[in-house]
């Protein structure tokens, strides 16, 4: 299913889809590839493609990656939440409804992803981590926009990375953990309706500099 909809709609209304994750039906491997090969046109350092892309559909293997996103996730969702002063503020309720809701459920999505790139960023300086990892995100944000022009839907955790969970996860899926790091862990379904809309951001003025900040 392609929604036709203009590059335009795609950009402005891709959202991080967790309460609208359609949990019972089952995603076709080809859809994903289909998806894949459009992220790979993505421009990666050097075109040096150096990543490498992690699709997991065992059931055994998605409880025990949801496992270790649940031990950094359960308490970092439950701690108090910084307040922005703004109109953000009146989103966090909802973000953090939509995010425990993920916490909860994420096992029982048909497909996760995560998304690796050759190489390791660790305690690398602000100009090699930058371009480290914009090898590999530019590729995935296309991902999760091929998704949603197909009507399925993403969101772009991490927090199963904090602490030995990175380690873990790659010692459950055989990721060689010295050569390459992982950018995220992405929950795929198709979502219970198409109708996603703009968010509410903070006005672009509000966040322009010309020539000084």
């Amino acid at each position: 299913m392609n929604l036709n909809l203009s590059a335009d709609e795609v950009l402005t209304t891709t959202r991080s889809v967790r309460k609208r994750l359609d949990l019972e039906k089952p995603v076709p491997r080809d859809v994903l590839m289909e998806c894949l090969e459009i992220a790979l046109q993505a421009p990666t350092g050097s075109n040096a493609q150096g990543w490498q892309w992690v699709f997991v559909e065992d059931a055994e293997k998605k409880k025990a990656l949801a496992d270790i996103y649940r031990t950094n996730a359960t308490p970092y969702l439950n701690a108090p939440k910084p307040s922005f002063g703004d109109s953000r503020d009146e989103r966090t309720p909802k973000v953090m409804d939509s995010a425990k809701f993920l916490n909860e459920h994420l096992h029982e999505v048909p497909v996760m992803l995560i998304p690796c790139l050759e190489g390791r960023p660790d305690g690398a300086p602000a100009s090699m981590s930058a371009g480290f990892w914009g090898s590999l995100m530019p590729a995935v944000w296309s991902f999760m926009l091929a998704l949603r022009s197909r009507g399925l839907g993403s969101a772009w955790t991490s927090l199963h990375l904090m602490g030995d969970g990175e380690k873990q996860a790659a010692e459950l899926l055989g990721i060689p953990f010295d050569r390459y790091a992982q950018g995220g862990l992405f929950p795929i379904a198709y979502t219970k309706g198409t109708d996603f809309k703009p968010a509410k951001r903070l006005p672009a003025e509000q966040l322009t500099h010309w020539d000084t900040w």
